[in-house]
Parts: structure tokens; C-alpha cells; sequence
């Protein structure tokens, strides 16, 4: 192995890679603008949405109200964009309007049932609210109607005290009050912990997929991978050139994106922070940069040597797309599950490729460091870079799989020459 030679391959990949415009695109263009712009418009249109249905009006039948609470009727009416209307009917309308709600007629449906016919002022009422939840026209019309309740309710118990002559203090037995210790800096850290590593894993896997199709089925594809190979270099110098350049895109992708998404939160963010009355601010600590970099470059070193085992196989751009897919959703699945707020960085989760890498990221992020299972994940991360390294270098010893007449993949290849499986006949080595 000669540094120089690998140092003078590198800089090639690199001066090639630039001249190609969806490489550039997907390393550079897209971490900055893409994702940032993706979830400005993602969170507008989140809150435009919830504008337009605060502006729904909520059309309600309400049956069985007694006439000692004809004032709840009263407190419904007084309640903005909520329509009621009072059923007079038999209680066999009850199943007419349990069903106009099922079909969207109306959004909610009230049966009272005051179980007696007293004279008396206060009544109890059993109140049945029909809704149907898979329209959000009824969830909304349920919520404006449990509001009216409570509303009425609470009136209703303040009256009966003071008749009784129970005093506001007497009738507040306790109170309770909460209070957020978070400042915010550490809600703005929250909020990133949760929404940054997930973009990041992202960006990590499309920084890495161009470049490692391109550099191995895209130079079949353009009838120099042979030129290359018959080269007075090493081919294990050669791929590890290919390698540094992959990942280094990878890494560059990760690194782009995490500062975008910095500098863009606070817009991003702004629609639905409107209307909190809180102040948020994002922003991470400078002694979490050094972790954050770590975590890109042990991502990139591992996401660029699976997507290069698996592309080498392909003798063309299309077809290495095709066999780099796979691995590139099953590097970001098991992401989608870490913006729980509720799953802590454990040992369990140090030891899984791609989630521990994640994971750190997201505590550096809210500013936690757990240096065990950091080092763990940097051990782990470590071993399945070097796995893969002892992987290329068993392929490297086939001439079929070099020069691309080999019509399998990296599975039937493991399972034919190393496992001794399958029908093919074993291609000499060199």
C-alpha cells in the first residue's frame, strides 16, 4: 500500500467527480437548499392547513336536553364557528344521527340523558358525544364541544357553591401549577435533537450513492474501468482511493446539511412558532462541532463501503442505482425511529450500524455526552468499516468480478466462493 499513489487516485476521483453535475448536485446543492426549503414549505402549509380548519364551521345536533339546562344550549351557541341545532325528536333519532355523522352529514352528534324529570335547578346530565375521528371536520367539532362543556360545567359548580355558600378559596381545594425549567436554548436544542439526524443520515446516504455508483458501474459503464485496473497500481490502492473519495463526499453531504439546517431553523420553524408565545433558540454548543464531524465521518466511512460492495457488481450506472437502493433504505429505516423523544442512547443501540452513529449525533446535539457509549459506537462503527474492507479485498480476488462479466451480486458471490454454495463453477483468483 503507497500513500502516494492512493493520494494521487484520490484527487483524480475528486477532480472527476466535480466536473459531473449530479454528483455535484446531490454532494453540495442539494444539502444546503433541498431539505431546508423541503421543510419550510412542509411546516407553512402545515400551519395554513390548521388555519383553514380553525375556520370550518362545526354543524351539531344536540338531543335530550333538559329544559333545567337550557342554558348549555346557550354556552354551545356562544362558542365561534360551532352550528347547533336541537333535536326534538324520539329517541329513534338518536340512530339517524349517529349514522348522518358516520356518513359526514353533520360533524357531532350530543345525547343527553338527565335520567330524571325533577324540577329541580341542578339536574346531573350523562352527556354522549357521537364523532367520527377518521374526519377531521368531527374531531374539530368534538373538541369545540368538550370545550363547551367544561365551560358550562364550571359555571354550573361555581353557582351551586356560592348558593351553598362556599367561598372561591373553600371551592379551590388545591391548584396547580406548572412550570418549564427548560431555557430556551435547551428547547431549541430539543427541537434540533429530534429533527436533524434523521436529514443527516439522509444526506450521508445520497452524498455517498452518486459518487459510488459513478466511481465503479459508471466507469464500467464509460469503458475505463478496465484502462484503470491495467494501470501500474495496486487494485487495492486503487479501491481504496475510490473509497476515500466516496466517503469524503458522503461526509462533506452530512457536514453541508447539518449547517444548512442551523442556519435555517429559526425560519423554518417560524409558522408554527407563531402563535406559542415562546421563545426558542436554536443553537448547539461549539465543544459538540468536534462529535458531530466524528459522526459524519464514521457514517460516511460505513454507508460508502456498503454502497461500493454492492455497486461494484453492476456494469451500469442504472443498474448500479438499482443494486445500491436497497441498502440505502436499510441504512435510513431504522432512523425514522430515533426522533422519538422518549428512546435514550443505550448500549443496545450503541451496537447497531447507522442508529449509534445517529444517536451520538442527536445527544451532541442536545448537548449530552455519554462517552461510553460513544466509544462503544466508535468501536462498532470501526468494525464494520474493517469488515467491509476484508470483504473488498476477498472480491478484489476474482478477475470476474473485476472486469464485470460476473452477472451475479455481492450475496450470491459470498454464498458460491466463500461458502461454497450454489451451481457456478469457481472463477480462477489472481
Amino acid at each position: 500500500m503507497k500513500f502516494s499513489e492512493i493520494f494521487v487516485l484520490y484527487q483524480r476521483e475528486i477532480r472527476s467527480a466535480l466536473r459531473e453535475r449530479s454528483i455535484v448536485v446531490n454532494s453540495f446543492l442539494i444539502p444546503l437548499f433541498m431539505y431546508p426549503i423541503l421543510l419550510w414549505v412542509m411546516f407553512t402549509g402545515m400551519t395554513f392547513i390548521r388555519g383553514q380548519e380553525e375556520r370550518f364551521d362545526s354543524h351539531v345536533v344536540i338531543h335530550g336536553l333538559p329544559r333545567q339546562h337550557a342554558a348549555f344550549a346557550d354556552t354551545l351557541n356562544q362558542i365561534e364557528r360551532l352550528q347547533l341545532r336541537i333535536d326534538h325528536g324520539t329517541d329513534s333519532s338518536d340512530i339517524r344521527n349517529v349514522e348522518a355523522v358516520r356518513d359526514g352529514v353533520i360533524d357531532a352528534f350530543l345525547n343527553i340523558d338527565s335520567g330524571s324529570d325533577s324540577s329541580e335547578s341542578l339536574v346531573p346530565m350523562r352527556i354522549s358525544v357521537a364523532f367520527n375521528e377518521s374526519r377531521e371536520k368531527s374531531v374539530i367539532a368534538r373538541d369545540r364541544i368538550l370545550d363547551g362543556i367544561r365551560r358550562y360545567r364550571t359555571g354550573v359548580l361555581t353557582e351551586a357553591s356560592h348558593h351553598l355558600g362556599i367561598t372561591p378559596v373553600e371551592w379551590n381545594v388545591f391548584t396547580i401549577r406548572s412550570e418549564n425549567t427548560a431555557t430556551s436554548v435547551q428547547m431549541g436544542r430539543f427541537l434540533l435533537g429530534l429533527l436533524l439526524p434523521l436529514f443527516f443520515i439522509i444526506m450521508v446516504s445520497i452524498g455517498c450513492m452518486h459518487p459510488a455508483v459513478d466511481t465503479t458501474a459508471g466507469e464500467r459503464e464509460r469503458k475505463t474501468w478496465e484502462t484503470l485496473m491495467s494501470s501500474a497500481v495496486s487494485r487495492i490502492n486503487i479501491v481504496i482511493a475510490k473509497y476515500w473519495y466516496v466517503a469524503t463526499f458522503g461526509c462533506i453531504a452530512g457536514v453541508l446539511n447539518l449547517a444548512a439546517m442551523m442556519f435555517s431553523i429559526r425560519g423554518i420553524m417560524a409558522p408554527l412558532l407563531s402563535g406559542s408565545g415562546s421563545e426558542i433558540v436554536f443553537s448547539i454548543s461549539l465543544s459538540s462541532i468536534p462529535l458531530l464531524i466524528l459522526g459524519a465521518i464514521l457514517l460516511s466511512g460505513f454507508i460508502a463501503a456498503g454502497m461500493m460492495l454492492f455497486a461494484s457488481f453492476a456494469t451500469t450506472f442504472k443498474e448500479g442505482q438499482s443494486m445500491v437502493t436497497p441498502f440505502y433504505m436499510l441504512t435510513i429505516l431504522p432512523a425514522i425511529f430515533i426522533g422519538q423523544p422518549d428512546i435514550d442512547f443505550s448500549l443496545g443501540l450503541a451496537v447497531v450500524p447507522v442508529v449509534n452513529v445517529a444517536m451520538m449525533v442527536r445527544e451532541a446535539i442536545m448537548g449530552s455526552y455519554q462517552w461510553d457509549l460513544i466509544g462503544v459506537t466508535v468501536v462498532v462503527s470501526l468494525f464494520f468499516i474493517a469488515l467491509s474492507s476484508i470483504i473488498a479485498r476477498f472480491i478484489l480476488q476474482f478477475e470476474d468480478v473485476i472486469i464485470g462479466s460476473y452477472s451475479g451480486s455481492l450475496i450470491s458471490l459470498l454464498k458460491e466462493r466463500y461458502f461454497g454454495r450454489g451451481s457456478r463453477e469457481p472463477n480462477r483468483r489472481v
